[in-house]
């Protein structure tokens, strides 16, 4: 099949995520081990995002940002479109997903987009990569105050949004951010000749991320009131929100904005997209210990499918002319 290579670079950390999940279901973890993985996956955020900051060459996102209406229209996909797309699916089918899983599906919603995988997917598919670089960049920066500040004016009740929580986002992704920034001269040239180094630290965060999640949502018990019936509803639920923003993308910010081919394309993969890595951390801060377990299932069911998704639309626009 000509899909095979894209999801290719995909199959491990699908599986192994999938696969973390499902063991931390059955399989709990004694609460010092919970404690000891919450502990360094905090650390390995930090250092996730102070490697973004280094690798990240500040004159890249000027570049980018030069290109306004490609810019403008990602950021109005991922902070206005969504979140209404969000509100919407809220309302129509939250008593399905359970209280619960629709609070967290409305979060992922209000997320910034991917990083890694929205640069990705718009090199395999031959599109604007110093745009997805910019914008992905950009929603991840400005995401650090606008999904707070989203998720206080939509989801006021069961959160703690205040200006502590601000100050915890803050020095937990942008100050190491900026501190990876300020260490590039040093750092950049290293890092990006060693691309092995961003990706283990990349995909290492997220799975102590999700380690610690799920082991402290099977000690409270999370997952004994779980079924095989809400992880269905809400993987579909996840494919028609996803599905929904890649028509939207594509066709309706595409054709108003008037954009060429390869900055319709980064619009594509990186307005389409919510990040795991950026949204796991966010809701460790923002919602009480007993919601993160319910949050953290749609925010993962949909990263898994929205790469699964993108990996095959990338393919396919990479054959093309």
């Amino acid at each position: 099949m000509k899909f095979l290579p894209a999801l290719n670079r995909l199959d491990w950390f699908v599986l192994t995520l999938l696969a973390i999940m499902i063991l931390g279901i059955f399989v709990p973890l004694p609460s010092p081990a919970v404690d000891f993985f919450a502990t360094v996956s905090h650390w390995a955020i930090v250092v996730l995002f102070f490697v973004y900051g280094a690798k990240l060459n500040s004159e890249e996102v000027i570049g980018g940002l030069k290109n306004l209406r490609l810019q403008v229209a990602i950021l109005l996909s991922t902070f206005v479109i969504y979140p209404l797309l969000g509100l919407l699916n809220h309302a129509l089918i939250g008593r399905l997903l359970g209280a619960g899983f629709a609070l967290g599906m409305f979060y992922t919603t209000l997320l910034p987009s991917t990083v890694q995988s929205s640069i990705g997917f718009t090199s395999i598919a031959r599109g604007n990569v110093p745009g997805a670089v910019t914008a992905a960049t950009v929603s991840n920066l400005l995401g650090t105050f606008l999904t707070p500040l989203l998720v206080m004016l939509f989801l006021q009740k069961g959160t703690t949004i205040s200006l502590t929580t601000l100050r915890d986002i803050a020095l937990l992704i942008l100050l190491p951010f900026v501190l990876g920034q300020l260490s590039g001269r040093w750092t950049r040239s290293w890092l990006r000749t060693h691309p092995i180094v961003t990706k283990i630290v990349d995909k290492g965060t997220i799975y102590l991320v999700v380690i610690s999640a799920v082991s402290s949502a099977k000690l409270q018990g999370l997952w004994d009131t779980v079924s095989p019936r809400d992880f269905l509803v809400i993987g579909l639920d996840a494919v028609v929100i996803v599905g929904i923003m890649l028509i939207f993308t594509w066709f309706v910010f595409g054709s108003l904005f008037k954009m060429p081919r390869a900055d319709r394309i980064a619009l594509l993969m990186c307005g389409s997209k919510k990040s795991l890595a950026t949204g796991l951390p966010m809701a460790l801060i923002i919602f009480p210990a007993n919601q993160v377990g319910h949050i953290m299932v749609p925010i993962m069911l949909l990263h898994l499918l929205q790469l699964l998704m993108c990996s095959l639309l990338a393919t396919k626009l990479s054959r093309r002319p």
